[in-house]
C-alpha cells in the first residue's frame, strides 16, 4: 500500500499489487478480444485486426471486423464485466462466498422473464431482452422484501435467495413444458448463454448502464468496505447501512439482469470472478475493479476456447463457463472443508 498526495492536498492510498493485477487483467482481456476478433471461418491475423480497428484496414476486413465480430467481443467484455462486478457486490453485501446473483435467483428470474416472452407471447429478440431485464428486477425486489426483517442480514439474504432460486427454477421448467417444439427449442438455446449473433443493439444499452452505474458503485466503495465489517461497525462509522445496502443491491441486480438480457444466463462468472480476483490481489474488501476485469477476461477467454476447440457457433460460451465454474466450485468446497470453515 502506498500513499500518494495530490496537488489539491488530498491523500490517496494506492495498493500496488491490486493496481498491477487490474492492469494485467485489462491487457489480458483486450488481447484476448483482439485474438477473438480474428477467429472464425475467415481467420484474420492480430496485426490486421489492430490495423482495421485503427481505421487502416481494407474494406473486406473492415466489414468482418467492425460490423460482425467487434460487437460480439464488446458484448462479451461488457457482459463479463457486469457479471464480475455484480458478483463482487452481492458477495460483499452478504459477506458470503456463495452470495452470487446467479446462485440466489436473480439469473433465474431473468430467465423466467425471457421465457414468458418466448413461450407465452412469441416475443422478438428485443422483447425477450426486455422480459429478461424485468424478470431479474422483479426477482431482486422479491428477494429483498422476503429477506427484510428490521433490515436485511447477509445470511438471511442468502437463504431467501436460494429458496427463490429453487422456486423460479420450477416455474421455468413449467414454462418449458407448456411451450411448443419451436419455442421450446428457441428457449433452450437462449438459456445456455451465448454471444452468437450479438450486434451493436446489445452494445449500446450495456455501455449506457456501465456509464451510469460504475461511478455510483465506485462512490460507494468505502461504505461497502465498512459494510463487510458488520452493520453495527458500519453504523458506528457513520454509514447509512440500509440505504447503502439497498442502492448497491439495486445496482448489482441491474448489472446481472442487463447481462442476462444481452447474452442469456452465462453461468458461474458472477460467482468465480470476485473470488479469483481476491486471491490474485490478496487484498481485503470487494475488489470491484479487479472483479470487473476478471469477469470480462473469463468470458472472452471462454468464448475464444469455445471457438478454437469446437468451431464458431458450435458451443455456446455459457457451456464453457458452466464447466469451468462447476470445477472451481467443487475445488472451493474441498478447500474450505480442509480448512475447517465448512
Amino acid at each position: 500500500m502506498k500513499a500518494i498526495r495530490t496537488p489539491g492536498g488530498l491523500s490517496v492510498r494506492l495498493d500496488i499489487r491490486t493496481t498491477v493485477v487490474v492492469a494485467a487483467l485489462v491487457v489480458a482481456a483486450l488481447a484476448a478480444g483482439v485474438v477473438l476478433i480474428g477467429t472464425g471461418d475467415f481467420p484474420i491475423p492480430a496485426v490486421d485486426v489492430l490495423r482495421s480497428l485503427a481505421g487502416n484496414g481494407n474494406a473486406g476486413q473492415d466489414f468482418i471486423i467492425n460490423d460482425l465480430r467487434l460487437p460480439r467481443v464488446l458484448v462479451g467484455l461488457l457482459v463479463g464485466g457486469a457479471l464480475g462486478l455484480s458478483g463482487a457486490l452481492f458477495q460483499s453485501i452478504s459477506r458470503n462466498a456463495l452470495g452470487s446473483p446467479d446462485v440466489l435467483g436473480v439469473g433465474q428470474g431473468s430467465t423466467a422473464g425471457a421465457l414468458v416472452m418466448i413461450v407465452l407471447f412469441g416475443g422478438s429478440a428485443a422483447q425477450v431482452s426486455l422480459g429478461a431485464l424485468v424478470g431479474g428486477l422483479v426477482t431482486g425486489v422479491a428477494i429483498y422484501l422476503l429477506a427484510w426483517k428490521g433490515g436485511v442480514h447477509g445470511y438471511r439474504l442468502v437463504l431467501v435467495g436460494i429458496g427463490v432460486n429453487a422456486f423460479v427454477l420450477a416455474v421455468n421448467g413449467y414454462l418449458l413444458t407448456k411451450a411448443d417444439f419451436v419455442d421450446a427449442a428457441r428457449a433452450t438455446v437462449w438459456m445456455t448463454g451465448s454471444l452468437n449473433g450479438r450486434d451493436w443493439t446489445q452494445v449500446w444499452p450495456l455501455l449506457i448502464l456501465f456509464a451510469v452505474l460504475v461511478p455510483v458503485v465506485a462512490a460507494y466503495g468505502r461504505p461497502l468496505r465498512m459494510l463487510e465489517m458488520g452493520d453495527d461497525s458500519a453504523g458506528a462509522l457513520g454509514i447509512r447501512v440500509e440505504r447503502t445496502r439497498l442502492l448497491l443491491l439495486v445496482s448489482s441486480v441491474l448489472l446481472m439482469a442487463a447481462a442476462t438480457a444481452a447474452a442469456g444466463p452465462v453461468a458461474f462468472v458472477a460467482l468465480t470472478a470476485p473470488q479469483i480476483a481476491r486471491r490474485l490481489t490478496k487484498s481485503p474488501g470487494p475488489n470491484l475493479m479487479a472483479s470487473t476485469w476478471l469477469g470480462a477476461t473469463l468470458l472472452i477467454v471462454a468464448d475464444l476456447v469455445s471457438q478454437r476447440m469446437f468451431g464458431a457457433d458450435q458451443l455456446p460460451v455459457g457451456v464453457v463457463t458452466g464447466v469451468v465454474g462447476g470445477v472451481y466450485l467443487l475445488w472451493l468446497l474441498v478447500t474450505e472443508r480442509k480448512a475447517g470453515r465448512i
